[in-house]
């Protein structure tokens, strides 16, 4: 087996410059995907959920990628293919997936648009990104290799700190970080074109710059039983990979277990912890369901005969009582100008927050305007809902979709009637939840986005510190008890500034993470399945995010209270304990060769 020549500077950079554009689309939606679906109309509970997503497609995708490229070989080279194929699916749903709140769907059919679209990018994602990482090891030689995961680390970062902050820069510039309830501020929407174009700039550059070996020069500087595709070959199957897996392979995945956990309730839950803490945005009644003592009647959409009552968790105006008169009316205007009821719902005001309360008089209220009515000086005024009032028998319809069509009659999907005897005793079941339409919501969204920045420079600081850590279990322990403090410290911090401190300390567990686990792995690593095993260690990048997302919304509602606001900053503090159960595990390595402390290793982290 041949050694493999030097690569001139360049040379290596242009093997990892495209992941600059993937590392963008990335940062992206690790960054905005719980605001997106908080924004659509998610429940907090259910926002773990949606991250199942991203870890499963990485954990289905990454193997079959390494090891179908392991046996590729066509005009476009061994790895190339699927990164073309991966980019150009991640350029047309990061163009989608923001705009899953502006195509006039109904808040569940939103929801699901939003769902597909991050499966399908995700899935994109890790096509694109796994080439680059194999690039290194087809063409790089062992003793370039820690210069070109330096770079590719480098350019790692770089996309990250672009994507994070691309946000919060367009709202300077002037571009609206604030939009209609249920819709995706256009700050984000157009971050994520951005994105797209930067991503499909790159693959461009990549394809006319790599040269990728073919199968016989390959054969001959990689050697091992696998030979590219047109030769005969021996296979081995999964199975037989794991069986044969180094330990290394399995006592670093039990500390990447505990890491990955960790960051996943970071990505789902820091943006409403940092909007709640630091950004005191305004809190909003929802309506879960209907209670009359013996029945509960949950449903998005509650329905009333042939009214709707309960839309997505805001209860309709039914009329407006007015010094002893009923009055019916989705537009109600006050003292001339200030509308507290519009398209059927009360009206908030600029923090985000309802300007009136159900059967409740109003006071200060000079003069009414309910249709083309208006009265001066009402002597009492209530803004009532479709509960007011309700006697006897009464059937409620639940449904999961309503919407209305062009001959204004409803179409209702999902529906359930449920029977009540004595409606008078039917009152709203509530639950508390942050206004996403708020503009403190918008602007600590932007800030997380900051906050991930300032991680991934922290990364970068930290990458030039480990080598004089001494052995690496030290400096890898080391790194993830100094982010399970920035864990902590994130659940409690209410100055926006002083957060910096716990992603910076976040950060230094970010950089051991980028750089322990692939750099043990491959220096245990010989023959010719080295794509095989790296998209099956993803698996213990994946699985623990995948148990993370399952868990994370029965954890949360095990912690919550009826009623009252999710303690979703509870959910950093298991992240940090966590993570220093991580450490601990640290010490359960039993690495083959680990001589060199790497300044930052293959970012395999980026992959959800």
């Amino acid at each position: 087996m041949k050694i493999k020549p030097d690569l001139s500077f360049w040379k290596l950079w242009d093997l990892s410059f495209g992941f600059f554009g993937v590392q963008i689309a990335y940062a992206l939606q690790s960054a905005n995907v719980s605001r997106i679906f908080t924004t659509i109309g998610a429940d907090p509970h259910d926002l773990s959920y949606f991250w199942i997503l991203p870890p499963l497609m990485g954990l289905l995708v990454q193997p079959i990628v390494g090891i179908m490229s392991d046996r590729t070989w066509n005009r476009f080279g061994r790895r190339l293919p699927y990164l073309i194929f991966g980019a150009i699916i991640a350029v047309i749903v990061m163009c989608a997936l923001p705009n899953s709140g502006s195509l006039n769907l109904t808040v569940s059919g939103a929801i699901l648009f939003g769902l597909v679209a991050l499966m399908l990018l995700d899935t994109s994602i890790n096509m694109a990104m796994q080439p680059f990482k194999m690039l290194v090891g087809d063409m790089v030689n062992e003793k370039q290799k820690s210069k070109a995961y330096s770079i590719q680390s480098f350019l790692c970062n770089a996309g990250s700190v672009m994507g994070y902050i691309f946000p919060i820069c367009l709202a300077w510039f002037g571009i609206k970080n604030f939009a209609p309830s249920g819709e995706v501020p256009p700050s984000v929407i157009w971050s994520f074109y951005l994105g797209a174009a930067i991503l499909l700039l790159c693959v461009i550059y990549s394809l006319v710059k790599i040269k990728e070996w073919p199968p016989q020069v390959y054969k001959e500087y990689n050697g091992g039983d696998e030979a590219p595709a047109g030769e005969k070959k021996h296979k081995a199957d999964v199975i037989t990979l794991l069986r044969n897996a180094p330990s290394t392979f399995w006592s670093v995945g039990l500390v990447q277990f505990f890491c990955w956990f960790a960051f996943l309730f970071l990505w789902t839950y820091v943006t409403n912890t940092v909007a709640h803490n630091a950004f005191s945005t305004p809190e909003i009644e929802k309506v879960e369901g209907i209670s009359d003592g013996q029945n509960d009647i949950d449903g998005k959409f509650i329905l009333l005969g042939d009214k709707v009552i309960v839309d997505h968790g805001d209860p309709m105006v039914k009329d407006v009582f007015v010094d002893n008169q009923t009055l019916s009316s989705p537009l109600v205007v006050i003292n001339g100008n200030d509308t507290i009821v519009k398209d059927g719902k009360i009206a908030l005001n600029d923090e985000g927050e309802p300007k009136v309360s159900f059967n409740t008089s109003l006071s200060g209220v000079k003069t009414i305007k309910i249709a083309d009515k208006v009265i001066n000086a009402p002597v009492d005024v209530q803004i009532r809902d479709y509960l007011n009032g309700l006697k006897g028998e009464q059937q409620f319809v639940t449904a999961s979709i309503v919407s209305t069509g062009n001959d204004g009659k409803l179409s209702v999907e999902d529906a359930n009637t449920v029977k009540v005897e004595d409606a008078s005793r039917c009152k709203f079941v509530k639950k508390t939840v942050l206004n996403a339409a708020s503009p403190r919501y918008n602007e600590a969204g932007n800030w997380v986005g900051l906050l991930y920045a300032v991680q991934a420079l922290a990364s970068v600081v930290w990458a030039l510190i480990l080598p004089k850590l001494g052995n690496y279990k030290f400096s890898y322990s080391l790194s993830l008890l100094l982010g399970a403090a920035g864990f902590i410290l994130v659940a409690f911090l209410t100055s926006p500034y002083l957060l910096f401190i716990g992603f910076i300390l976040i950060g230094c567990a970010w950089s051991a993470m980028l750089a322990w686990p692939f750099t043990l792995l491959t220096n245990s690593l010989h023959g010719g399945n080295i794509g095989a095993y790296l998209g099956l260690f993803n698996c213990t990048i994946c699985l623990p995010q995948i148990i993370a997302a399952l868990a994370g919304g029965w954890i949360l509602s095990l912690m919550s209270t009826p009623g009252k606001l999710a303690p979703e900053y509870l959910m950093m503090m298991i992240a940090g304990i966590s993570i220093a159960l991580g450490a601990v595990s640290v010490f359960f390595i039993k690495a083959s060769s680990a001589k060199e402390v790497p300044t930052e290793n293959i970012p395999e982290s980026d992959i959800l």
